[in-house]
């Protein structure tokens, strides 16, 4: 995933900082404990397909 464009990208619930899970391919909003999907190397930035933390990753 590009630096830059992780730098300017925000989560869309809550406009908070993400993380990247290169392993995973995943978008990490701590915040709202959800995880979007990278696919193609293409966020895909819509509530509907991220997928909640579960607790021990939330907390990782």
């Amino acid at each position: 995933m590009d630096r830059k464009l992780l730098d300017i990208l925000a989560c869309p619930v809550c406009k908070g900082k993400l993380d990247y899970d290169k392993d995973k391919q995943e978008l990490i909003c701590r915040v709202d404990r959800l995880a979007y999907p990278v696919r193609d190397d293409i966020p895909v930035m819509l509530e509907d397909q991220a997928r909640r933390l579960e607790l021990d990753e939330y907390l990782a």
